[in-house]
């Protein structure tokens, strides 16, 4: 086969040429130049959780696959605590809860670290490396820039109010030279010196007073005040090049001495005095470019380093007035973190605005005719040429027609098809290359609309279910894909939430009763296996007819026997549902039931295959979108085909509820509008928040000849579905947040594709109202936030470069995270110094301009990005409990490192703490779950089809006759309605043993024709002649069900369905006798249950057929486990 492979294919058709213009330009951000050269990279990064081998069993508490070099850190680091102490004292008794507390210790310990020093290098660094007596150098006032002051001994005195004394011009000498050295006009004499006293150098013996000293006594104060000199307690200070300038003036460490007056008195050097030599070479030896320093010289000789305190004491004028090198190096951290800190922050505001004013507004508009109008690539054909072969050389879908469209086979076209290969199922035909014209699809793409529910109320699920059918885009164009986690009733809740979830669906009678379906979920043990339903419908509120589908979770039968949250996987296996069932139609790869079953009704219900959707929009079942939201996110979509993900505004719905909605408003306002703004101008968003955002499932290439899988590629499906992980950090990154997690792994394998925030896409979301379960939230997205960054912060191929890139960023919030405590605690710290010492410099008001840029910024934003004053009060609150978000919050949060659970934000009726969703004991058996390719489950499907036909005729001969109610009586065609599927054989079988895993319904049979396309209200006589029922007839009715078709009419394709609704006495009935469910508001205890049709909303059980009870499990009379 390989090589008639090679034989047969020209490797020049992969990938098919277009006749398009060349690709656009990268969108309205900003362009990214050298760092978008390949943005479909093939080769996926290390995966972040290191794959498990396949094993039959969990993985066992000893097992450990993180760093062994970090395994053995946290044993010393926790080495005061014993394994037999932990699990006598702590109660850790398995080796896996011992690790995870030791990691969650060093990871604190490591916290404390940055914490220290970060608060270090904010107050401990000027200490340390400049003391108070090193900062006295700051006081020094430099000669000649100070006018009216004169220099006496080094002080600087105020001489402007001065008069002359004696010959001596104060205010002549200073208007000279301000700040010049007058000490020698003072009278002194040399036992005043101390120092001096004891040393035979000339330098100490002679009388200071040579010649006349016209002025007072120099060290009595009075005589300053006689003179009218006034202290301005400063230093004078000395540059290099005035020392240089001034004759008889030199420096030894640091002091400025002027020796003017003795080197006069000595003008030529005194034998054996080596002071006076040492002297005299400095001022008339050496050139006076060199400064004049002789501390080398002085304090390499002990004779001479003898006379230094002597002369500093004596010839002091002065010092050099620079600074230390301890200060200098802390004024340079100083003014470093200032530029850093500062920088960031205004670059962030400047970016945000410049999004918000110019780009976002371009990606919310509408596609350019051009873009519409080029060709490219058809969905019908798989991306890499997955499904090209001998007979395929264009590598079209199975189900898609030689031309890449799906046709319906011809009546009269009973020719007998080849098995050949299960990759190939087209006929070898000369047809063009699959390249549309993507105006056939338009501005509107197909979107499949995700909503997961766990324990949501009917309030919550009808507000997102009706926000997101009465958006502005085409019903056409949208599917409601609702995934209900399990048999779950929330707490204060009469019904459970499947039981909500299809009592709001129009259900599609062609599909009749939905069977459970196997598939393989997010799990260890026996959990890797699940079940679920599906329903299939449309969902219609105010005129509106949305395709829906509604997948139930309901367990294995021993799960639905035991009847404890049985189906229950979680979130991120409800998202893998979706994920996986379009990476296998994307790839053509082998299904599962559930995919088959989906695979077919999304068909039926949108009338086109499920290739056709590019992008799913993510919604949680608390969040109402806005009507224009979808439409938004779809054009900022077409606008690059290089973003895969784009997010909108979450608000909060209840801001005014609590104390603890109202802290969270501003939150909200400023992660959106600065963080994700500023880092949507560079499309690198690090968190798109799971309650509402869009991602690509697939891409074209630029070059518009090929499809690059992003959500749906292999490799991050199979990395975002493990489950078996064993370290804190693998369990803080997959268990805490599924949002943030999905992102990360999308920007490590692309990291030259964008991730956009798009603010004119909006939506509301309930938050935490209870203080608790704030804490409980927030606990698991700041374990996730830290985790998720350390894995971001070693992608390299981030937009920019150093501190002006992606990764600078992610680090510095990663680093800004972590130290949130010792942040709150010096900022207060800083507030209560500044009221009591206000700063007298530009360097001690760099703190206070930092918090004021910090917290000044925002509230500037929010005027120019919304012009509401309200934010401003929102913003002050956020501030009042800033205690809240910096201190108590991420230290509790750190403190409880290794807690997993999903606490206080979701609960469920009778669920305690440490119920887990996807741990299980016991063996998988993977062969359970059956995986075909979808021509071998088509294939099956018509056989079922042929044999239930074949029995009913058996059965029509032999007397007896099917009941109207049977879904699978064919009655016109059992062949397949895909032109591409090799579904006959003359060498096949009507048996087929796959028949049990295959949906029971035929969507052709006459007798339930499609659904109207509207809501069509019936003629005036049908109002008139209708009859009205009475209380006692109504509850007879619906006790046992309601369905008034003649049965003297026996023809096909009259089969009137009707459910009467609460006090009305007309019939909804449609020009094809298709009448929708009516819609209830609200509940009443005769209400059946959905998903099990013979029990109502309290569990208990209906009287069947003879008066007896019957009693059902939780799915009802299709349930195996009523069997058991």
């Amino acid at each position: 086969m390989a090589l008639r492979f090679q034989s047969n294919v020209d490797f020049t058709d992969v990938p098919i040429p277009t006749t398009r213009a060349p690709p656009p330009a990268s969108g309205p951000t900003i362009r990214r130049a050298k760092t978008l050269t390949r943005p479909e990279r093939g080769v996926a990064p290390v995966p972040l959780i290191n794959p498990q081998a396949p094993s039959n069993h969990g993985v066992s508490d000893a097992e450990y696959n993180g760093s062994d070099a970090w395994r053995i850190f946290s044993r010393i680091v926790t080495f005061w605590a014993p394994s037999f102490l932990l699990s006598s004292l702590g109660g850790l008794k398995d080796k896996a809860t011992q690790q995870a507390w030791r990691e969650k210790i060093t990871l604190c310990f490591l916290i404390c670290i940055l914490c220290g020093l970060v608060g270090f290098a904010t107050v401990g660094t000027q200490s340390v490396l400049c003391p108070e007596t090193a900062r006295l150098n700051n006081d020094f006032i430099r000669v000649g820039t100070k006018p009216g002051t004169l220099g006496v001994q080094g002080h600087l005195f105020n001489a402007s109010s001065a008069s002359a004394s004696n010959g001596v011009d104060f205010r002549s000498l200073a208007a000279s030279l301000s700040g010049q050295d007058i000490t020698q006009y003072f009278t002194r004499s040399a036992s005043d010196f101390s120092s001096c006293s004891g040393l035979s150098f000339r330098v100490a013996e002679d009388p200071p007073c040579y010649s006349q000293c016209p002025l007072g006594n120099l060290n009595s104060s009075a005589t300053y005040r006689q003179l009218g000199l006034e202290d301005t307690g400063n230093l004078v200070g000395y540059s290099w090049d005035q020392v240089a300038e001034l004759d008889g003036f030199l420096v030894i460490d640091g002091a400025v001495l002027n020796l003017a007056a003795y080197m006069s008195q000595h003008p030529t050097g005194i034998p054996s005095d080596n002071v006076d030599t040492a002297l005299h070479t400095i001022l008339k030896t050496q050139s006076p470019t060199s400064g004049k320093d002789g501390t080398r010289l002085f304090y390499s000789r002990s004779d001479l380093k003898s006379a230094v305190p002597c002369l500093k004491e004596r010839y002091y004028a002065g010092n050099i007035d620079k600074i230390t090198p301890g200060c200098f190096a802390s004024q340079l951290i100083l003014y470093a973190g200032l530029i850093v800190i500062l920088g960031l922050v205004i670059v962030r505001f400047i970016m945000a605005c410049i999004f918000t004013w110019f780009l976002s507004e371009r990606l919310a508009g509408p596609p350019d005719s051009s873009a519409l109008n080029r060709k490219a690539i058809s969905p019908a054909v798989m991306p890499e040429g997955a499904n090209i072969s001998v007979d395929n050389h264009n590598g079209t879908a199975p189900w898609a027609g030689p031309g890449g469209a799906a046709k319906k086979l011809n009546k009269n076209n009973k020719s007998a098809r080849s098995l050949g290969s299960s990759a190939s199922t087209l006929t070898p035909e000369s047809s063009p290359a699959p390249v549309m014209n993507l105006a056939t699809i338009g501005a509107e793409l197909f979107a499949v609309c995700l909503v997961t529910c766990y324990s949501e109320g009917e309030e919550s699920l009808r507000t997102t279910l009706d926000s997101i059918s009465r958006t502005t885009y085409s019903d056409t164009r949208k599917l409601l894909f609702v995934v209900a986690d399990g048999m779950i009733t929330g707490a204060g809740e009469k019904r459970s939430t499947p039981d909500i979830c299809v009592g709001l669906l129009e259900a599609d009678p062609r599909f009749g009763n939905p069977t459970p379906m196997l598939y393989e979920a997010v799990g260890s043990g026996e959990k890797a296996q699940n079940r679920a339903m599906i329903y299939a419908g449309h969902y219609t509120v105010a005129g509106r007819r949305t395709p829906t589908v509604i997948v139930v979770k309901c367990g294995t039968e021993a799960e639905a026997a035991a009847g404890k949250k049985a189906g229950n996987r979680g979130k991120r296996d409800s998202q893998l549902i979706l994920m996986n069932f379009f990476s296998r139609v994307t790839y053509n790869d082998r299904m599962t039931p559930l995919d088959f079953d989906l695979f077919r009704k999304i068909h039926i219900l949108m009338g086109v295959t499920p290739d056709y959707f590019e992008v799913c929009l993510m919604v949680d079942a608390d969040t109402k979108v806005f009507p224009e939201s979808l439409g938004h996110l779809v054009n900022c979509m077409h606008h690059d085909q290089l973003i895969m993900g784009v997010c909108g505004e979450t608000r909060i719905a209840n801001k005014r509820q609590t104390w603890v909605t109202a802290i969270q408003v501003f939150e909200y306002f400023i992660s959106h509008h600065l963080a994700k703004a500023f880092e949507s101008a560079f499309g690198g968003v690090s968190c798109l928040p799971g309650c509402f955002s869009m991602f690509r499932l697939k891409a074209r290439k630029t070059t518009g000849d090929d499809w690059v899988p992003l959500i749906i590629k292999p490799e991050i499906v199979k990395e975002y579905s493990q489950n078996e992980v064993t370290t804190l950090h693998q369990k803080n990154l997959l268990l805490l947040g599924e949002d943030r997690f999905l992102t990360t792994i999308l920007l490590r394998t692309f990291p030259n594709r964008k991730m956009m925030f798009l603010p004119q896409a909006r939506c509301r979301t309930v938050v935490p109202d209870t203080f608790s379960m704030l804490v409980s939230q927030r606990r698991r997205w700041i374990n996730s936030t830290i985790h998720n960054l350390m894995e971001l912060v070693l992608v390299r191929n981030l937009c920019g470069t150093f501190c002006f890139s992606m990764q600078f960023v992610v680090f510095m919030d990663l680093l800004g995270t972590v130290v949130l405590p010792i942040a709150i605690s010096l900022t207060y710290m800083l507030i209560v110094g500044m009221a009591l010492n206000p700063p007298q410099s530009f360097e001690e008001a760099i703190p206070l301009m930092l918090l004021v840029a910090v917290l000044g910024l925002p509230a500037i934003l929010i005027l120019i990005t919304t012009g509401k004053m309200v934010y401003v009060f929102w913003m002050l609150i956020y501030l009042a409990a800033l205690p809240v978000w910096n201190f108590i919050l991420p230290v509790y949060a750190f403190w409880h490192f290794d807690d997993f659970s999903w606490g206080e934000t979701r609960k469920v009726e009778g669920e305690t703490k440490g119920d887990s969703h996807g741990s299980g004991a016991g063996k998988f058996n993977g062969a359970a779950v059956p995986l075909r390719r979808w021509e071998d489950w088509e294939r099956s499907r018509l056989r079922k089809l042929r044999r239930e036909d074949r029995r009913r005729r058996e059965f029509e001969r032999a007397g007896y006759t099917t009941g109207d109610g049977h879904f699978l009586t064919s009655g016109v065609d059992v062949r397949s309605q895909y032109d591409g599927s090799d579904t006959y054989s003359l060498a096949s079988s009507d048996e087929d043993h796959w028949g049990a895993q295959i949906g029971g319904y035929n969507e052709h049979n006459a007798q339930y024709p499609p659904p109207p396309v509207g809501l069509v209200m019936p003629q005036d006589d049908a109002l008139h002649s209708a009859k009205t029922v009475d209380a006692s007839e109504l509850e007879a009715m619906l006790e046992s069900g309601f369905d008034d078709r003649p049965s003297s009419n026996n023809s096909p394709s009259y089969s009137p369905r009707y459910q009467l609704s609460d006090q009305s006495t007309t019939q909804l009935v449609s020009a094809n006798g298709y009448a929708p469910l009516s819609r209830q508001i609200g509940s009443s205890d005769d209400i059946l249950s959905p998903t099990s049709p013979n029990m109502d909303h309290n569990g208990m059980s209906r009287t069947g057929p003879g008066g007896q009870r019957q009693h059902y499990g939780p799915l009802g009379p299709l349930d195996p486990a009523t069997r058991i």
